[in-house]
């Protein structure tokens, strides 16, 4: 069983002082596989079995080939601190190693005796379940800060029960590539539930949208409202990072794009008169047959809005192919009273180039520009510059991420018409009922 008591003896990965790591010969920290197998040898003579238990940390490797080697060492001693915290309160004798060099894994060796069947039938798999969800729950911890969160870590384990006929090493491979294959396996049982569960979102139109006011800086006045989309409260897909991000793993981001339209434009019947719904579009949402200006219209129609009142906002997650073509469609849906605005400019090459080559309604500037502006002499005067732009080409400008009234102030000084962001409270439903 898992021994919640908090024991000194098991504060280590080694619940045994006497059969500590270097008691047996191992390095204070995690050894590599080679270097323990006398020990392995020695205490597998012994006792007649063992159980591996494997967390296959292959999903980190893409975190050395976008950030280096250090920031992969970093993410895997954090995977192993990680697997010792849950391990503390685990009884009996237990080293944990990392792989053999190539092998971007970790493995967990439990000595008992052969007749303990208790740990074979219970606890290894307990134990195993508790590091998954371990994982699952702080994986942030694992990845942070190179990637938001690291999926399809494996876990895996088998059992050796010593014969006499086969060498230790030929044991020892054997227990480790069942224990491998196990991870690999319960990886993909993982990554195929986790895709039925958004599947079944996506086909339920299980989102809702959230609303956050845009604010005149001059008058405090709303001016409109970003629809912003949520999945089901308190749920794995409720961030829209996380819906967006598992729609690009599961090849359905044309789907839920689609779905986010509609929940953007079913939450809005409640939009005070007189203000803009922003509504957020990629790039190629223009070639969606339901999005052409007959079909659209039809759709604002029954939420009682017209073309006047939307904005499409376009980010620049998905590149523009073709400015040509897009602005024709621009021009297109100008003439029937939308308007259009660029998203994040500033986060990005492409928002900047897209702000010049489609001179659009509005600038959204990224609030990396915007927080902080009123004490960052530097960010102002990017800010005039973008304003000049913006003069330029007849649009306004949006400054999001606001957090104080003092960055309001300081917008309104430098004559940036609008502001977005928490200063105004957190993004709501616009009706009762909305969620």
């Amino acid at each position: 069983m898992l021994n919640r008591s908090a024991r000194a003896a098991d504060a280590g990965i080694v619940a045994d002082p006497a059969r500590s790591p270097a008691a047996l010969g191992f390095p204070a920290e995690a050894p590599r596989l080679g270097e323990c197998l006398p020990a392995f040898a020695e205490r597998f003579a012994e006792l007649g079995s063992f159980g591996v238990l494997l967390v296959d940390a292959s999903p980190l490797s893409a975190i050395e080939r976008s950030h280096g080697d250090h920031a992969y060492a970093r993410s895997f001693g954090a995977l192993a601190e990680l697997v010792r915290q849950v391990c503390a309160g685990f009884d009996g004798e237990k080293i944990l190693v990392a792989g053999e060099i190539g092998w971007p894994e970790l493995a967990l060796f439990v000595f008992r005796g052969a007749d303990e069947t208790r740990l074979y039938q219970g606890e290894l798999p307990e134990l195993a379940d508790a590091i998954g969800r371990a994982i699952q729950q702080q994986a942030h911890r694992v990845a942070y800060p190179w990637v938001r969160k690291a999926r399809n870590i494996g876990i895996g384990w088998a059992v050796a029960f010593r014969n006499p006929h086969f060498s230790v090493d030929t044991q020892l491979r054997h227990a480790l590539e069942e224990a491998r294959e196990d991870a690999r396996l319960s990886a993909q049982l993982a990554a195929r539930g986790r895709r039925k569960r958004f599947l079944s979102l996506v086909l339920a139109g299980n989102v809702y949208s959230v609303y956050e006011p845009i604010v005149e800086a001059a008058t405090y006045r709303v001016f409109g409202y970003e629809a912003l989309v949520r999945g089901p409260d308190a749920s794995e897909f409720h961030s829209p990072a996380v819906l967006f991000e598992t729609a690009e793993e599961e090849n359905l981001i044309f789907e839920l794009d689609c779905l986010c339209r509609r929940s953007g434009l079913a939450g809005a019947v409640g939009l005070p008169s007189g203000t803009k719904l922003f509504l957020n579009v990629r790039p190629t949402t223009i070639w969606d047959p339901s999005f052409r200006p007959e079909a659209l219209i039809r759709t604002l129609a029954r939420t009682k809005l017209t073309p006047s009142d939307v904005v499409f906002e376009i980010s620049e997650q998905e590149s523009i192919e073709s400015y040509a073509a897009f602005r024709e469609v621009r021009d297109e849906y100008g003439k029937l009273g939308f308007q259009i605005a660029i998203d994040d400019t500033g986060a990005g090459y492409a928002s900047l180039q897209a702000v010049l080559e489609l001179e659009p309604d509005y600038i959204k500037v990224d609030r990396a520009f915007c927080a902080g502006i009123d004490t960052d002499p530097a960010r102002q005067s990017m800010l005039r510059a973008l304003q000049s732009v913006a003069d330029g080409i007849g649009a306004r400008i949006v400054a999001e991420g606001l957090d104080t009234l003092d960055e309001l102030k300081t917008l309104g000084g430098l004559g940036i018409p609008f502001g977005q962001g928490w200063l105004f409270g957190k993004p709501t439903p616009l009706r009762a009922g909305g969620s």
